[in-house]
Order: structure tokens, then sequence, then C-alpha cells
């Protein structure tokens, strides 16, 4: 059902342009179920063009928690950035891709749904580490460490953009500090 549900959104709001020109009741319609349903499923209906969220949030704290003994923090998320680049670099190749992406950036409402989404994974990274490393409350080095990781996709621009040299700079500063 959630699947049928965040399926129906996308397809919605693909075919008539924009995100404003469907309702959640035409979503929960073409999904076969109750609005009352959505909504168990879904807390609103910015959440079903982001059906991935807990997911994405699942598997930057266990990347931090679930890491093998005596691998850096730094390199453990190295190593979620690199496997969360294939998975980008392989959802870029999706037909629909590009359409999502003009969607979500002509959409005030998804992208400040996406701002509020990774702030969200950003306070979540951020109490992660901050438990792994016997902190009580997340430090400000912890803090921007989560801010920097959760930033990564931000950095990619344009289309010109390289996202493997982006990412690859940050962690080289991460591993050695900003040289001259």
């Amino acid at each position: 059902t959630r699947q049928a549900l965040a399926d129906a959104a996308l397809e919605l709001a693909l075919d008539r342009g924009s995100y404003d020109a469907v309702t959640v009741a035409d979503i929960a319609e073409r999904a076969d179920v109750s609005v009352t349903t959505l909504f168990k499923h879904f807390p609103s209906k910015e959440a079903l063009f982001f059906d991935r969220d807990a997911d994405q949030e699942e598997a930057l704290v266990a990347a931090v928690r679930d890491r093998d003994p005596g691998v850096p923090l730094v390199d453990a998320l190295h190593a979620f950035a690199v496997r969360n680049s294939a998975a980008v670099t392989a959802a870029m190749r999706e037909p629909g891709h590009l359409s999502f992406r003009k969607l979500v950036l002509g959409s005030p409402a998804l992208r400040e749904y996406a701002g509020r989404m990774w702030a969200r994974h950003e306070r979540a990274l951020s109490a992660a580490i901050a438990a792994d490393r016997g902190e009580p409350e997340p430090s400000p080095a912890t803090r921007a460490l989560a801010h920097i990781v959760c930033g990564l996709p931000g950095l990619v621009q344009g289309p010109d953009d390289d996202p493997v040299a982006l990412r690859e700079a940050v962690f080289a500063i991460l591993r050695s500090g900003w040289g001259p």
C-alpha cells in the first residue's frame, strides 16, 4: 500500500505537470485506498514524494552504529557516501529521475520538505556520532561532521558538477584538514 501510494503520487504529479495539481484525494483514489489510509502511511502530502526518507536516515545512523570494530568514523561515513552515490547514480539513469528532480525543484513545498528531511537526518546522524563518541550531547565538532555529510547532496549544483570529485574532496578535507 505504501509503495502504491508513493507511485500514485509521483505518476499523477508527473502526468499533470506539477505537485500542486494533485490532491491527496486524487492520490488515494489512484491507489484505491481511503484518504485516512493514505495518512496512516504518510504524515503529509509532501512525504509521499520522499518515500525512502526513513530508510535513508536509518542507513546514515547504521553507518556509524554498525561499522566494523576498528573502522574510523570518517571511513565509515565515506563508505556510506560511496554506496549512496552509487544508488543515486543508478537512480539518475532511470527514465523518470530528471522529471522527478524538475518536479521537486519546481515546487516550493517539496523543496522545503526536502530541506526539513535532510535537517532531520543531520540531527539523527549527529546523535549517532555523539553516542559513538560517548558524548552526552552532540558537540560542535560532531554537529559539524553530521552537517557536512548530510550536505553532500547539496554540493551538486549543476549538470557539469562531478559528484564523485566533490564527495572525494570533502572526505579528503575531513581526513587531513584544510591545506594551504
